[in-house]
Formats: structure tokens, C-alpha cells, sequence
């Protein structure tokens, strides 16, 4: 089992996410940043959606009871092991009684800490992700708190070795992000000049930034005949422009509908860099194709594949 010393700012239980029931108002949910989540579990020894513990601007204190296998990737925490510095993107064994801690974020803004065996909590929907707006997933449908404690999976065998994610896998967050989008569904309701403002102005991280969704601050984007449409399927990555002209990014617990015209969509690899933006953190949009969004998404799967390749080398065990 785990237990939680001091839970940090923000932190849940999420998987992959809650799939199959956006059709009834059910967000997706899950994690913010699927590439640390993803490469987290490879490093712990896990298949690639157990659940974890997502962390936000400032880590938690945990405590294990029991001897474990944990890893660490996404902002640099500078986490410690029993007070001992410990690298990020790695996965390592904790002894009984050891304690992981983290602090506030140096780059980046998540964290993602995951264990051999996975977070234990109960599936609802098939997914045991949290979602906080209804009180639903994860540990109690809320956020940790001191004093919770979470089972851990079952697992044959513990990696023993450590177990260190390649440099050329570990994206580098910088306070600038470039992010790839897809024009549409409704980008001919701004006028010529708001799709030039779009793509050519850099935006801000607001202080208005959650897991539902990032305002950004800037150049008003605008639009031909007002911003309501009839609402219809909002997706994360989608960018919705209000009556103000700038653009909020929808994210991992975005709603299932909206009335605001969307002008683009961040293509799916590129979400993750948006995960890790803090306020402040400056946005810039570039236009893609359907084939840069694919090529993107196969580069992506096979960083995966490549490092778990090379994880079941170093530690010897094969994920589950």
C-alpha cells in the first residue's frame, strides 16, 4: 500500500481516461500529460494505463509501508527518496518503511508517480480516473488528502534494477510552447484577419487555466457574425473563441458540448506540452495537416515502443 504524508497542491488518482460514455455528458477525464503518464508506467514495469498519482505545481509526501517499485516523470519535483535525491524520467525501488517526496515544480507543471502494480482503486465507468466536478473515480471522487492510504496491485516479481528513460525520450519544458492545430470545425466564422491573428499573435497562460480547460490572454481573435453556435461535440484539444476573441483550450475534463465557435483543434501529441504550461508560460498556434497530425502520432508510438523495449533490457521484467 501507499500512504499519503502531505498530499501537495493538487493531486488525483488518473488513468488513461473514461471512454464510451460522452454520448450521456461523461467527460473523458484521465491524465493531463498522456506521454509522462504513459512513460511512467513503462518505467515502473507496468502496462502502459494503471493508475497513478497525478501531481500539480508542488508534489506530495508518500509514505510505503511495504517494499515497492515506483517511477517518476513529467515537471522536475526534485523528488527525494528517504531524503536522497532521485533523478526524474527513472524508475527505482523503494525500501519498507521509504519515503517519496516531492516540492514545488522547477519546470513543468505535473507530475505523474506511478507504482508496480498500479493505484488499486476501483474502476467506475471502466476507468479509475478521477473526476472532481462529480465526485466520481479515483479515491473517493476527490483529491488526496493526508492520511488516505491506496492498495497497491498485485505483482509477481519487483524490477530490482534502476531504471532510467533514454535522453533522447524526455521533452525538454520550456516557458514558450508551440503547438500544432488543425483549422476547423468552424474556423470560416472569423473573419480573414482573426484566422491570421490566430495563428501569427502569442498568447499567455492565464491564471484561468484547470483540468477542464487553458484561457489564454492576448490579440482578440475575431469572428464574422458573433461567437454562439448551436452547441455541439467539444473534444480536448479543442479551441473555443468567446464573445472576448481569445481562445480557451479544452482539456482532459472538458465538458462533452459547447456554444462557443471553435476555431481549431490541438492535435493530440502536442497536448501534453500544453499540460506542462504554468501561467504565464507563452502559446504560440501553428497550422497543420491532417498527415502532420498522423506522422506526430506514429513518432509518438514509437518513442513509446522503443522505450519500453529498452526498459524490459535494463530491469528484465516484462510489463504485465
Amino acid at each position: 500500500m501507499l500512504t499519503v504524508i502531505d498530499p501537495g497542491v493538487l493531486s488525483t488518482i488518473q488513468d488513461r481516461g473514461r471512454t464510451g460514455y460522452r454520448a450521456f455528458g461523461m467527460p473523458l477525464s484521465g491524465v493531463m500529460d498522456r506521454y509522462a503518464f504513459r512513460m511512467a508506467n513503462i518505467l515502473a514495469g507496468n502496462g502502459t494505463d494503471e493508475a497513478v498519482v497525478e501531481m500539480t505545481l508542488r508534489g506530495g509526501r508518500f509514505g510505503f509501508p511495504s517494499e515497492a517499485y515506483v517511477s517518476i516523470c513529467g515537471a522536475d519535483m526534485q523528488a527525494r527518496l528517504n531524503g536522497e535525491i532521485v533523478k526524474n524520467w527513472s524508475g527505482f525501488r523503494v525500501p519498507a518503511n521509504g519515503e517519496v517526496a516531492f516540492e514545488a515544480a522547477e519546470s513543468g507543471c505535473r507530475t505523474y508517480l506511478a507504482v508496480c502494480g498500479g493505484i488499486a482503486v476501483p474502476k467506475m465507468m471502466g476507468s479509475r480516473s478521477t473526476y472532481l466536478r462529480a465526485r466520481l473515480g479515483g479515491f473517493q471522487g476527490r483529491v488526496l488528502r493526508a492520511g488516505d492510504v491506496l492498495e497497491i496491485g498485485a505483482v509477481a516479481a519487483l524490477p530490482s534494477a534502476l531504471n532510467e528513460l533514454a535522453n533522447r525520450y524526455v521533452p525538454r519544458y520550456e516557458n514558450e510552447v508551440r503547438l500544432r492545430v488543425m483549422l476547423g470545425p468552424q474556423d470560416d466564422l472569423f473573419t480573414e484577419d482573426g484566422v491570421r491573428t490566430f495563428l501569427g499573435c502569442e498568447y499567455t497562460v492565464s491564471y484561468r487555466n484547470d483540468r477542464m480547460g487553458y484561457v489564454l490572454d492576448g490579440a482578440a481573435v475575431t469572428h464574422k457574425n458573433g461567437a454562439d453556435i448551436v452547441s455541439d461535440a467539444l473534444c480536448p484539444g479543442a479551441v473555443q473563441i468567446p464573445g472576448n476573441g481569445t481562445p480557451i483550450i479544452m482539456t482532459a475534463d472538458c465538458q462533452t458540448t459547447g456554444g462557443y465557435a471553435k476555431i481549431g483543434t490541438v492535435i493530440s501529441s502536442d497536448l501534453p506540452k500544453l499540460a506542462q504550461a504554468k501561467a504565464g508560460d507563452r502559446v504560440r498556434f501553428v497550422a497543420c495537416s491532417d498527415e502532420d497530425a498522423i506522422l506526430a502520432l506514429t513518432v509518438e508510438n514509437k518513442y513509446y515502443e522503443e522505450a519500453l523495449r529498452e526498459s524490459q533490457l535494463r530491469v528484465g521484467v516484462r510489463v504485465r
